[in-house]
């Protein structure tokens, strides 16, 4: 609910359970008051911070401007024609709507099934000529406040912005003297491990200059009082559904901590004409005063009922299980030997095959033909299309692997066409695994990729895409825009990939896709809006990904996350680990086989039945499900559950350590019901089911586990509930 009242110069967006109070000062500036527990009451304008006499860098704004008093690292930096940088933007006026606000050309969290959800908006000028309008949008039932920004040139001359938040978030030193910040960080196969550490004086801050989001840091953070834990204290969780260059920044100073999330300044600058405006992407936040468990589950329910593609929104609808041709073939394959792997995919219980890197001409390493989207005769006599029909005919869909921004040196496309790189001129490109990046900030680039995509998809029913993008950008420079406006060619691009997932979920309507960067290094809210999966990461290991999700999964739910059981030793780590703990892993994402199971024997197939069998079962809650993280990697193994939002049911991971015979509580459970345990082993003779569990014993003392030894052991078992 949006709360408005004039007279007292207030303004307050309600969610089920949370709160966020703004108060306009005497001077007309828009102040942040509060965000936390819900409160109908209005809270005291904080001290030390109204002071209205003076002191702006003492102040909470809501839309800090810079050159007039306000001292924090700067963010917003419009720059006008005499070279000044400065703004005074002040309160103009308010109006609410039912609904939820889009942005045209970024992607945004859905108004889905939520009839609660409305926007907010307010507008702020400057005297000089620029109008901003805040657009906060609420969704009551996931307890999301969303907040984006569009900034127009009402003026009589051009304004350069050289740095635009999407939004900015303040906490009183007086409210909250000491809070922690948490980033998601990590590299390659390593991706966003949780990293925690006090917020000291000055600016902490995590982002990207290299085009993507990247392997190194997420664009998700988290403040959290220093008690916070997965159950306990208050902590605030902030996505950008952005996939390019980011910051997100805390500063402390004196007066509190300003938490800043948006575009990064750095290369960006874009010259707003009279008349033109600019949309900043939105940013989510979800405040939790009982810890990092129920805001994850605040934004995992926000995510699949309000972000991913609708046709995927249903988290009751299947997904196929599919085998990925990559760390069974690579490079080396004809269609004899894929369709060998096809075969043995559909005896595993497969549904979709996908044809990974290697399958276009000239294709035998990464050193050429990127951009030739045409299979190679030498591999597929008989085209994607022939390969399609006959991997149909083994009653399987049929996926393919693409790369469509990029290009090598060596290949038709940048003969034909070398302008398309992004270069700049007089200076040597960089190849970066042996290939440029196409500029896709021009129009005339993402036509000709988009002939070739659906020149592709058009040729034979392909059931899914794995979207790849496996490197930074560099050289960073469009040739079709002139030199003052270099500044935004980095935006443009991320734009072009978005107009361009557009399209091509519009067309094919029914196609799966998943986004993939070298693995996670594109892992955001943003590609989540046109894809309902990501590769997660090219580490399969299941010790490394017991890390890689749980750090995944304080934002994202585990149905957007690519997860494939592999073979061992593991071609990443050279790790061995059990069946049950490679099943676990990846049974708890987008669940499918990344090896070549040709090698399998008939009893060895037969053994993966009872996994798939188990995905198909309670793939829903699953997907659907809400997540507990019950025990913490820790290098040694890890536990999680998966319950019906009424406790109902539920499906339990166990890996490694927690696999020594102890008790491992379930918060999820139901006191008035009683749980009956039917865990899945193979291997081994079937385990004689349980007698029923009180759910109050479930809650108190902790399920069960099974003392289990060998190299890195799993559990999987499946709670179903029972009335009394």
């Amino acid at each position: 609910m949006i709360y408005t009242d004039p007279s007292a110069r207030l303004l307050a967006l309600h969610t089920t359970h949370t709160s966020y109070w703004m108060g306009v000062d005497e001077t007309g500036r828009l102040l942040h008051l509060y965000y936390g527990p819900l409160r109908e009451t209005p809270p005291a304008w904080p001290e030390p911070y109204f002071d209205p006499g003076g002191r702006p860098d003492r102040l909470p704004q809501e839309w800090p401007c810079p050159g007039l008093g306000d001292n924090h690292a700067p963010f917003f930096a419009p720059e006008w024609a005499d070279g000044a940088i400065a703004a005074e933007m002040r309160f103009a006026g308010v109006k609410t709507r039912a609904g939820k606000y889009a942005l045209p050309g970024l992607p945004a969290f859905r108004i889905g099934e939520d009839p609660g959800a409305e926007t907010l908006r307010i507008t702020l000028k400057d005297g000089r000529g620029l109008t901003l309008t805040l657009l906060y949008g609420v969704l009551p039932g996931c307890d999301v406040i969303t907040r984006a920004a569009v900034l127009e040139n009402t003026g009589e001359e051009p304004v350069t912005l050289r740095g635009m938040p999407s939004a900015v978030l303040d906490f009183a030193r007086s409210a909250h003297p000491a809070l922690d910040f948490i980033t998601f960080d990590g590299a390659w196969a390593a991706e966003r491990t949780p990293c925690r550490a006090p917020v000291r004086p000055g600016v902490q801050a995590v982002g990207s200059v290299g085009g993507i989001p990247t392997h190194a840091h997420n664009p998700f953070v988290m403040l959290c009082t220093p008690d916070a834990g997965e159950d306990r204290g208050e902590c605030w969780g902030a996505a950008l559904v952005y996939s390019g260059n980011y910051r997100m920044q805390a500063e402390s100073t004196p007066a509190g901590v300003r938490l800043s999330v948006g575009i990064e300044p750095f290369r960006f600058a874009w010259t707003l004409a009279p008349g033109g405006r600019f949309i900043a992407p939105e940013a989510a936040f979800v405040y939790s005063g009982a810890g990092f468990g129920p805001m994850s589950r605040c934004f995992h329910r926000a995510i699949r009922r309000h972000l991913l593609p609708a046709r995927w929104a249903d988290m009751a609808a299947p997904r196929p299980v599919l085998l990925n041709s990559w760390e069974a073939c690579y490079f080396d394959f004809d269609e004899a030997k894929l369709l060998r792997l096809a075969a043995a995919a559909k005896a595993a219980g497969c549904d979709l095959f996908v044809l990974d890197d290697g399958w276009f001409k000239g294709r035998n390493d990464d050193t050429s033909s990127l951009g030739d989207w045409v299979a190679d005769p030498a591999k597929l006599p008989e085209g994607i299309d022939g390969l399609c029909r006959k991997v149909n005919g083994l009653g399987l869909a049929f996926g393919l692997w693409v790369e469509p921004e990029a290009v090598n040196p060596d290949s038709d496309l940048y003969r034909a066409h070398p302008d398309w790189a992004l270069q700049i001129p007089g200076r040597e490109t960089l190849a970066l695994r042996h290939q440029y990046t196409l500029d896709f900030s021009r129009a005339d680039v993402r036509e000709g990729v988009w002939r070739q995509l659906t020149a592709l998809l058009d040729s034979c029913p392909v059931a899914y895409v794995k979207w790849d993008m496996n490197r930074t950008l560099a050289n960073v420079y469009s040739a079709a825009l002139p030199a003052a406006r270099q500044g935004e060619v980095y935006h443009r691009y991320v734009l072009g990939v978005y107009e361009l997932q557009q399209r091509l979920t519009d067309r094919y309507p029914d196609l799966l896709v998943e986004n993939c960067a070298g693995g996670g290094a594109r892992f955001d809210c943003g590609m989540l809006y046109y894809s309902p999966q990501i590769w997660t990461s090219d580490n399969t290991d299941a010790l490394d990904r017991l890390m890689i999700q749980y750090g995944t999964s304080f934002c994202y739910p585990p149905c957007v996350m690519g997860a494939h059981y592999s073979t061992v030793p593991n071609h990443t780590t050279h790790r061995t680990a059990s069946v049950e703990a490679r099943m676990a892993a990846a049974l708890a994402g987008t669940f499918g086989f990344e090896l070549d199971l040709t090698a399998y024997t008939a009893a060895e197939i037969e053994a993966l039945h009872p996994f798939v069998q188990f995905y198909r079962d309670h793939g829903a809650l699953v997907r659907g499900g809400e997540l507990y993280r019950l025990a913490a990697p820790d290098g040694q193994g890890a536990a999680w559950a998966i319950a019906a939002a009424d406790g109902s049911e539920a499906v339990v991971f166990a890996v490694g350590a927690p696999l020594d015979g102890r008790r491992l509580p379930l918060p999820f459970a139901d006191p008035a019901r009683r749980y009956a345990v039917h865990a899945l082993y193979t291997g081994s003779a079937p385990q004689p089911p349980a007698a029923p569990l009180p759910g109050e014993t479930l809650l108190e003392q902790g399920l069960p586990l099974p003392a289990l030894s060998g190299t890195l052991p799993g559990y999987v078992a499946w709670l179903q509930s029972q009335e009394g």
